[in-house]
């Protein structure tokens, strides 16, 4: 039988006050793991933690703030008794064509998408390196690798970067026992994603590029998650798996 229990992990999600994050802060707690949960929006990451129950905590911080949130990576580890794992979810996204992207927009997009995943996987991997492993788990998008998308620039560019980023760290840090791997989402139904959904002909747009024909659920990426989290994927990192009905088949 297949195993996913992270009982005992002690379990860090970004932006996890609503949608894919949510789900996954879900997931982690419904396997076993204390899950410390980030967001922005303190009145949201307080009403997943009191969602979860157990012992799982809100951390309201902003990402894009490295002195932020290293330190509340720091308070996870010392009030928990370590960290084992981090989910890098938080993103934003702008729909803007790029010759009218104001500079203020093009820069928040990569500090919360990509620099804050810098940040955070910096940060706690000299945890886990200290204490001798750990799991780093980056929410990309199939829009990180050669998939149009019109008038988002900078979404595009920061998860390309975000995948780029995966990578190294998987490098470097497979020395200290360390695995980091990337997801990459197609359309899940989330509220990040609403207002495009509300257009019945982009729906059939995308369901005509999608070979399952639906779109995605945020527990479709849950499962991914919790895999790469779990010691079933020892020997997987540096890895950038779409969870996308088929989209994308490279």
């Amino acid at each position: 039988m297949l195993s996913l229990n992270l009982s005992g992990r002690v379990a860090l999600v970004t932006g996890a006050g609503r949608g894919i994050g949510k789900a996954i802060a879900r997931g982690l707690a419904e396997a076993g793991a204390v899950v410390a949960v980030n967001d922005i929006d303190a009145a949201s990451a307080e009403r997943t933690a009191r969602e979860l129950g157990g012992a799982a905590r809100a951390y309201p911080a902003d990402v894009a703030d490295p002195a932020v949130i290293q330190g509340v990576i720091a308070a996870v580890a010392q009030e928990h008794g370590g960290l084992h794992i981090v989910v890098n979810n938080a993103g934003v996204e702008y729909k803007t064509p790029l010759l009218d992207t104001p500079i203020d927009e093009w820069q928040h997009t990569l500090d919360v998408n990509l620099s804050a995943a810098f940040y955070t996987s910096q940060a706690a991997g000299r945890i886990m390196r200290a204490a001798g492993g750990g799991v780093i788990v980056n929410i990309a998008s199939i829009a990180g690798h050669n998939i149009p998308l019109p008038n988002r620039a900078s979404y595009v560019a920061s998860k390309a970067g975000l995948i780029g980023l995966t990578r190294e760290c998987a490098r470097e840090f497979a020395a200290y026992g360390i695995r980091v791997n990337a997801v990459c989402p197609g359309v899940i139904e989330t509220e990040m994603t609403q207002e495009s959904r509300s257009d019945p002909a982009q729906i059939e747009k995308w369901l005509a590029d999608i070979p399952m024909h639906r779109l995605g659920q945020p527990d479709d990426v849950v499962g991914l998650v919790l895999f790469l989290c779990s010691d079933r994927a020892a020997y997987l990192t540096g890895q950038a798996i779409n969870v996308d009905g088929g989209k994308v088949m490279l």
